[in-house]
């Protein structure tokens, strides 16, 4: 009888999938996003759109949060800084769209290193005002900026197009969006097999000692603070190509607390963590403003109220979360795939 998950070679022993069961739900997922597309409507194609530049945002703040444990209350200001670069490039110099989001992504790491400075000197909380002191100054700059960003005022972007195809499409961008999403899983995935993600994680579990055994904390927290940056500075820029508008009022405070839920409800340091974080949070409110349409026939006022419910279903889950399972979804997924594979020796 097999009793445990045992490898004989190298090569198995480094492999990203080590069961059957584990690549057959890899096919079974790849699948599913194939076919998705061809049956489902705009609305649900517009989710998966959302759901995979969230989970390209989650998995960058995962990283620095997560597997380094450096606390950021700044993803949404890092997001503009990608949303907007991306957007004056392409609106103002005329740059191709997919060159545009290049060069987001790498100024947005170059910000993101900028405001990680501090990390050498600060941990948690105090880290942690200064990443929302980034948020602020970030978003200061983007309003009172007016003769780059626009200040107050919308910045329109042109539409993306490949080939003469146009790609901000519902349609379209979903295969553009999830494509970018494997790209980053599978770069991230990797990232922690190397000596760069040894290190994030060893800073993270004692850096005191990570320091000891050779580890350049300064080096490696900036180098974490500009790689996280540089995936959310990706989910920024595919914003303002997929909306065509780019505004502050999507990267404020809010934002940046939704993701930092995101990483929180899925899994702090795991990728799975990342994509069960941003499906939850993403669908968690399109499910309540669907159930206050279904409902006001019988409860005529419960429509108007249907943002305040979302905002303290929103705080309720956090503290469940962190009280019933502070480990996240990812915890739960672990123990059903647990149960089902020692079914039923389970003990």
């Amino acid at each position: 009888m097999i009793s445990g998950i045992f490898h004989s070679t190298y090569e198995q022993d480094m492999a990203l999938r080590h069961t059957h069961a584990q690549k057959i739900r890899l096919a079974i997922l790849i699948v599913f996003l194939l076919v998705f597309p061809f049956l489902a409507n705009r609305y649900y194609l517009t989710l998966a759109n959302q759901i995979g530049i969230a989970v390209i945002g989650a998995i960058g703040l995962n990283i620095l949060v997560g597997y380094t444990g450096q606390i950021s209350l700044g993803q949404g200001g890092f997001m503009a800084v990608g949303a907007y670069t991306a957007g004056i490039l392409t609106a103002r110099m005329g740059m191709p769209w997919w060159a545009s989001t290049l060069v987001a992504c790498f100024v947005t790491a170059g910000v993101g290193a900028a405001f990680g400075l501090p990390s050498l000197r600060l941990k948690g909380l105090y880290l942690a005002i200064a990443t929302l002191a980034a948020q602020e100054i970030i978003l200061w700059v983007v309003t009172h900026w007016k003769a780059v960003t626009g200040g107050v005022d919308a910045l329109v972007v042109p539409n993306p197009e490949l080939f003469g195809i146009r790609m901000n499409t519902d349609f379209n961008f979903y295969w553009l969006v999830w494509a970018l999403v494997i790209l980053v899983t599978f770069a991230s995935v990797n990232l922690f097999r190397t000596r760069f993600g040894r290190a994030f994680i060893a800073i993270r579990d004692q850096d005191i000692a990570a320091s000891v055994m050779g580890v350049d904390l300064f080096k490696y927290k900036l180098l974490a603070f500009a790689i996280s940056s540089f995936w959310v500075g990706l989910a920024g820029a595919l914003t303002a190509h997929y909306r065509s508008i780019v505004t502050w009022e999507r990267f404020t405070i809010d934002v940046s607390v939704l993701y930092l839920a995101m990483i929180i409800i899925g899994g702090l340091g795991k990728i799975t963590g990342s994509y069960l974080g941003a499906i939850f949070m993403t669908l968690l409110p399109a499910v309540l403003s669907n159930l206050g349409r279904v409902v006001k026939g019988v409860f005529p006022g419960v429509e108007g109220i249907i943002p305040f419910i979302q905002q303290a279903t929103f705080g309720l889950v956090i503290i469940l979360f962190l009280i019933l399972e502070p480990e996240g979804l990812n915890k739960i997924w672990k123990n059903i795939k647990d149960y089902f594979r020692l079914w039923p020796f389970s003990y």
